[in-house]
């Protein structure tokens, strides 16, 4: 867990003095309650001022950072009633507690008191029922209208991670809080502000205007539409984003980074967004119309060559009208000459991508709609080949070729692969002569030498015939 916090030191390290002092005065916000209450032995920390989350701090904490919304916190805790009966301890189960500040995981009381820790602090925190479990209680345990005492160490905390691989390469640190709970989904046409910075240097600053899923058209990098993805309208975020969400290698000559360069910071300020209506929003008509649009956009991404933005607006298509939504389409014949075109077409652009499982997975449905279609046949033959399961690949051209005989990308097709077969026995036919060949000069070996040496001359000639398969 430590070795993925941001310390003191790594905070230096991530790019010196990044987070200049403005900056660091919205992080530490809460500061103002609790540094200036160190002086005090219970401090009220409770939104409203009027006692109902308390706090006395046990063991002072090192550094001057606090967690704050969206970081995953990790503690050790022990939860008394007013007559000090225990009712939960992570201490006494032996594991430390993790959960998410500021996502309703815990009690809203928590929320309140760990932001105001320091790492390494032990307090204690009286909180009044409004922040704790209120006239339910927690049964068997807690009782209706209870007052908690708390006494909460924490140990470390990390920023949240928002890539779906949780690799750490999207980070964010929130410093103004967004309103209402809606965020940007995929097709979303967003307005913001945007200043990157590399060693406390500006690369970039401007605003920006774009669709969710679209944002390279307007050179936006992939971090930055992760962390509006995951922000809300007005929010103000701190955005740590790893080479691989960024440029990587290559860089555009204008904004100014060192080739070995490893991260860069973005202050994003969300000020708009209008969002795109979820699938489940939308009659059938709308759907057909979206998947119409999807299914253009897509078209024109493709014929400029780029490939992964078509991908996603194929992709939208099938969200759009395929299954597992069976709904029932007035124009049903519209529906399915469309969802085959779009299995279609996201199998062409999955093989330009050369991902050939995933172009065989798009032809077979497609095949399931029309099972003759002749691009659906011609282009699994092609996965086929690349994956160089040639049996396959030219059973499949020749039902092509059952198709239209004439076509002579398919016969071309026959050829290689049975070119290839041959190729392939030929070269298994030489290593088993090698095998056989290298066994039998074993015969007149001294018995002890004989299984070292043969085995050895054995394994190095089969490498070599394999590697010669590889690159074949």
């Amino acid at each position: 867990m430590a070795d993925e916090s941001v310390t003191d030191e790594q905070m230096n390290d991530m790019n010196s003095e990044s987070v200049n002092d403005e900056q660091m005065n919205e992080i530490n916000s809460v500061d103002e309650m609790d540094d200036s209450a160190s002086e005090e032995k219970v401090v009220d920390i409770s939104p409203e001022k009027d006692g109902s989350v308390m706090k006395e701090v046990l063991v002072e904490g090192k550094g001057y950072e606090k967690p704050q919304n969206g970081d995953k916190v990790e503690v050790h805790y022990t939860g008394l009633l007013e007559d000090q009966t225990v009712f939960d301890s992570s201490l006494e189960r032996g594991q430390k507690f993790s959960f998410t500040l500021g996502k309703g995981e815990v009690i809203k009381g928590w929320d309140i008191a760990v932001k105001t820790m320091k790492r390494g602090e032990k307090s204690r925190f009286t909180i009044k029922p409004a922040y704790a479990y209120g006239e339910r209680g927690s049964p068997p345990k807690i009782p209706a209208n209870a007052t908690l005492i708390f006494e909460i160490e924490l140990f470390d905390w990390r920023m949240e991670d928002l890539t779906k691989k949780k690799d750490g390469g999207v980070r964010k640190r929130i410093l103004v809080e967004g309103k209402g709970y809606s965020s940007p989904n995929e097709g979303s046409a967003v307005e913001a502000r945007i200043v990157g910075k590399y060693n406390d240097e500006i690369i970039e600053e401007r605003d920006v205007n774009f669709l969710m899923g679209e944002g390279s058209e307007e050179k936006i990098i992939e971090g930055i539409e992760i962390a509006v993805g995951k922000m809300k309208k007005g929010e103000k975020a701190l955005v740590f984003i790893n080479r691989d969400y960024a440029w990587g290698s290559s860089i555009p000559e204008i904004i100014k980074l060192p080739p070995d360069y490893q991260q860069v910071i973005y202050e994003i300020e969300l000020k708009n967004f209008e969002k795109m209506k979820e699938t489940w929003e939308m009659d059938s008509n709308e759907r057909l119309e979206q998947a119409e649009i999807a299914k253009n956009k897509g078209t024109n991404y493709f014929k400029q060559g780029k490939f992964a933005l078509a991908l996603k607006q194929y992709k939208r298509i099938i969200k759009n009208i395929g299954p597992p939504d069976n709904s029932d389409f007035e124009d049903k014949t519209t529906r399915d000459k469309l969802l085959l075109a779009g299995y279609l077409n996201l199998s062409l652009a999955y093989l330009k991508l050369n991902k050939p499982s995933e172009t065989i997975k798009n032809c077979n449905l497609a095949l399931e709609l029309d099972a003759e279609n002749e691009k659906a046949l011609f282009r699994r033959a092609q996965a086929y080949t690349n994956i160089k399961e040639f049996e396959k690949a030219i059973a499949d051209y020749e039902k092509v070729l059952q198709l239209d005989p004439n076509n002579k990308a398919a016969k071309n097709g026959v050829i290689v692969c049975r070119s290839e077969i041959k190729t392939q026995l030929e070269k298994e036919k030489k290593l088993y002569r090698t095998m056989f060949s290298v066994l039998a000069k074993g015969d007149g070996l001294d018995e002890k030498k004989e299984t070292k040496d043969v085995w050895n001359e054995l394994k190095d000639e089969s490498k070599r015939e394999f590697q010669e398969n590889i690159s074949a």
